[in-house]
């Protein structure tokens, strides 16, 4: 009876113990599984960059640098990857400096059909992008264009200034207006508090809108292929090499876009946490 008893307790002690340690542990549990969740696919990617194919990357035929050292050397791939690169860039810069003057518009002014502008800066995200992309792409046809380079740039921008909007708008919301009226207090014109107050400080979200706009612009799949006509993207060209396998240097391409963002925020981070400690 005793025996049995000691084992009852040091079941339950066990079991005790298995669920304070998954409680305590549930957040970094959930966080392996979520991280393993995102970059599995950016592993295989990455893993069959090296893959010593043919025409076909389906199936692992040993390893090779090849591909790296000559990542066009597929048909049509940095065709594609430099007309993905062009419309981002351009997108990009459109964008952004059309959604950070909406920014400022609708943070510091109070105007007649203030909140119909909001929406519709809103739609854009809200609305599925197969009813953009058919939509932007009857709007072209009813208006004589054909669909090409500019007309997918024209639906880029469409898109991308709601992002870059309300990344902008966010920093002006906790932007203190009391460095502003400081430096007029000290005979700053508005010019010149804005070259040297408002927008210093505003800089990493307009920064971080067009990083956003650029990444949204260059991975956009749908709205592209509705709007493109003869055009070739990268996203294009994976979506159809997926039908006989995407060649290795779609995966060399792809893996270097990758660790190039990675850097990039990473560097953004050192850099911020650098000024943070000096001030």
């Amino acid at each position: 009876m005793s025996t049995a008893t000691a084992s009852s307790r040091n079941g339950r002690t066990s079991g005790q113990r298995l669920s304070r340690w998954l409680s305590t542990n549930a957040i970094r549990i959930y966080a392996v599984i979520g991280f393993a969740y995102l970059f599995v696919p950016v592993a295989y990617t990455f893993a069959y960059s090296f893959n010593n194919s043919g025409k076909s990357n389906l199936n692992w035929r040993g390893f090779t640098l090849e591909k790296w050292s000559n990542p066009c050397g597929a048909p049509d791939v940095c065709t594609a990857l430099g007309n993905s690169l062009k419309i981002g860039l351009i997108a990009t810069v459109v964008a952004t400096v059309l959604g950070t003057m909406i920014a400022f518009a609708l943070a510091r002014h109070r105007f007649r059909g203030r909140t119909a502008t909001n929406l519709t800066i809103f739609l854009p995200m809200a609305t599925p992008e197969v009813v953009l992309g058919a939509s932007l792409l009857a709007l072209f046809l009813n208006a004589g264009i054909n669909p090409g380079f500019w007309t997918i740039v024209i639906a880029h921008v469409m898109f991308c200034i709601s992002f870059v909007v309300v990344t902008v708008k966010a920093r002006l919301a906790g932007l203190d207006p009391r460095l502003e009226q400081a430096a007029m207090d000290l005979y700053a014109n508005e010019a010149q508090t804005f070259r040297r107050v408002t927008l210093p400080l505003v800089a990493p979200g307009i920064m971080a809108g067009a990083l956003l706009a650029f990444s949204l612009s260059f991975d956009d799949f749908i709205i592209t292929n509705f709007n493109s006509g003869d055009v070739n993207t990268f996203p294009k060209f994976v979506w159809v090499s997926s039908l006989r396998g995407i060649p290795a240097q779609a995966n060399v391409i792809a893996s270097a876009m990758f660790f190039i963002a990675l850097f990039t925020v990473l560097f953004a981070q050192l850099v911020a946490g650098r000024r943070r400690k000096a001030t």
